[in-house]
């Protein structure tokens, strides 16, 4: 009898490992993704498209996990806005504080005391990922490095970016600092939007201090995939080797998201696969209305009618091959009562490959139309009298 349970026993051990052999976790490293995806080497992985936001390949891409220096894309962005704002500029001198210069791991070797400028700071941050020269700028953006990163989770937020949280500018090591590939994206897709930031993302080699300190950069995919743009690497023991890579190659531009790859090789080979597959199997494509959207007639207002404009790219992905099976059409409110106010909501887009819809845009008042005051009714009527006496 006893013989016999622990028979039953071990076939139940059994039936668990085969089964668990038949479907491992979906986040261990080595996964290959979808059937037909790319191969990955990595905790998470994402692969984005820059102009409309579409997710080509996700792998984990909400675990919350240790970006490393990756998070310094969210502190170029704050500094690329500020810059755009007109709050610090390019040339503006910044003098680095003691607690920056005490930055360890990957550094410029700020000195309290020293001067720099914005411009020199910036490319610190991109080119050599100084955590050194990120505190200084964040310290010179907001007066504090705790007040930027109050803003960087401020900023965190508006974009989306829900399974995020910083704790510092830099991404060295701290308690409840954590992001995902998803949000990463979200944010590198953001920062790709200032076209300042590409001067520095874009170097490959430079040097500070009139030539005296070179810099090289640390993203390695510079030099080795075509149209590659940037954007920024990561490394520490707790979070593995990471990278949020980009690249463009025609008028497309993906941004490929990799974290906790276990050697530094396996991050760059799984961001140039994500990147190859994007690039081999979609493509861009004209979203526009065949004919243009008629105006909406508008009641008691002083125009009669206002123009719709989509609220968004015109343009699509599609798997290549299917760039001429892309049709539109729309619905639009028959009239509408003044006042309008301009971005107010008229109709709808929808857009169609093979005859499925894919994509549907808000249709917007492009401009506004005030009320008519009793005067305008009242020369409105006048006229009509005339015009019929």
């Amino acid at each position: 009898m006893k013989r016999r349970r622990w028979g039953v026993l071990f076939y139940l051990w059994a039936l668990w490992c085969a089964l668990g052999a038949a479907a491992p976790c979906a986040c261990a490293v080595g996964t290959e993704g979808v059937a037909s995806g790319p191969e990955v080497q990595a905790k998470a992985a994402l692969l984005m498209e820059r102009e409309t936001g579409t997710v080509l390949y996700a792998l984990c891409e909400t675990e919350e996990l240790e970006p490393a220096s990756v998070t310094k894309v969210m502190t170029m962005l704050l500094t690329a806005e500020a810059i755009d704002e007109g709050r610090i500029h390019l040339e503006d001198t910044v003098t680095v504080s003691a607690y920056a210069a005490s930055m360890g791991g990957s550094q410029v070797y700020l000195e309290e005391g020293e001067q720099m400028t914005v411009d020199d700071l910036l490319k610190a941050v991109t080119v050599a990922s100084g955590n050194d020269a990120a505190v200084a700028l964040a310290e010179y953006v907001s007066g504090s490095e705790a007040a930027f990163v109050d803003a960087m989770n401020r900023r965190a937020g508006k974009l989306g970016m829900t399974h995020t949280h910083f704790a510092n500018c830099n991404g060295l090591p701290a308690d409840g600092h954590y992001s995902c590939a998803y949000d990463i994206a979200l944010m590198s897709r953001a920062l790709l939007g200032h076209d300042l930031i590409r001067n520095y993302t874009s170097i490959w080699m430079d040097s500070l201090r009139d030539g005296a300190f070179g810099l090289a950069n640390t993203n390695k995919l510079l030099r080795t995939y075509p149209g590659a743009t940037g954007l920024k690497t990561g490394s520490t023991d707790a979070a593995g080797y990471c990278i949020s890579a980009s690249a463009l190659q025609g008028d497309m531009e993906l941004i490929a998201v990799v974290l906790g790859s276990d050697t530094s090789a396996n991050r760059f080979d799984t961001a140039t696969n994500l990147l190859n597959y994007g690039f081999a199997g979609w493509t861009l494509a004209d979203a526009a209305p065949q004919e243009p959207i008629p105006a909406v007639p508008v009641k008691l207002g002083k125009a009669d009618t206002v123009a719709v404009c989509p609220d968004g790219s015109l343009r699509i992905l599609v798997e290549k091959g299917q760039e001429t099976a892309v049709t539109t059409g729309y619905t639009l409110e028959e009239s509408v009562t003044a006042p309008v106010e301009p971005g107010e909501t008229l109709g709808q887009l929808t857009v169609y490959v093979d005859g499925e819809a894919v994509a549907q845009l808000p249709l917007l008042a492009c401009d506004g139309v005030e009320r008519k005051g009793f005067g305008d009714i009242f020369g409105d009527l006048w006229r009509k009298m005339a015009m019929q006496s």
